[in-house]
């Protein structure tokens, strides 16, 4: 590896034994209460983006916030690593939030904006560009700039997200069983703000469709 790469490591693992003794500090008892299990409140599924961490930009601690982030925070039926993520952190961990979260400059989202070849990526990015398939349609949306249709495809990806969340059997049980509750939401890197998501209001018979095809007994 080059000497640049090696530098910053090292500079970090230094920064970490500074973090680790100011911990002590300011939450002397949080370590020792890690090591002896974790009982995080969220489940936080998010992009990969180094610019959105997301226990930082919601000012929390280790321990507060299971996690699962991919590019550009696709989620899919199919996808068994993020599957088995939500499976243990509702079922056994038994977090009482669930949270998608785009964000604002989306390398992701905006090259699925566009049309350039880019190998795998493209097939990971299939479900992001069979939106802005949907969106194109819609009117007005050639008259948007290209920031606010990213930002629309953005919330659309988010949108897509939770109905995959509301139709997993997990979820379904536990937002029955102990009202566990699922969140859109878009992290915008210009503010450092994290802004829900308008899902909406599912109706009744919406709901009982829902239930009725993908709740199992």
């Amino acid at each position: 590896m080059g000497s640049g790469t090696t530098n910053a490591f090292h500079d970090h693992l230094e920064a970490n034994r500074k973090w680790a003794n100011a911990l002590g500090d300011t939450h002397p008892e949080l370590l020792d209460k890690c090591s002896k299990g974790q009982s995080p409140s969220i489940l936080w599924l998010g992009c990969s983006d180094s610019r959105v961490p997301e226990t930082t930009v919601l000012g929390g601690k280790p321990g507060d916030i299971f996690v699962h982030r991919n590019i550009a925070n696709v989620l899919h039926p199919g996808d068994m690593s993020a599957t088995a993520v939500i499976t243990y952190a509702v079922k056994h961990l038994k977090v009482n939030h669930v949270v998608i979260c785009g964000h604002t400059l989306c390398g992701g989202v905006n090259a699925a904006l566009g049309n350039d070849k880019l190998g795998l990526l493209d097939t990971w990015l299939l479900p992001i560009r069979r939106l802005r398939s949907e969106l194109t349609k819609e009117k007005g949306w050639k008259e948007l700039s290209q920031e606010e249709q990213a930002l629309k495809l953005v919330e659309a990806n988010v949108k897509a997200g939770v109905r995959v969340l509301l139709e997993n059997q997990d979820v379904i049980d536990a937002t029955k069983d102990r009202g566990l509750t699922v969140h859109g939401a878009v992290y915008n890197i210009s503010k450092g703000l994290v802004e829900e998501v308008d899902l909406g209001e599912e109706g009744e018979e919406e709901k009982d469709i829902r239930l009725g095809t993908f709740g199992m007994k």
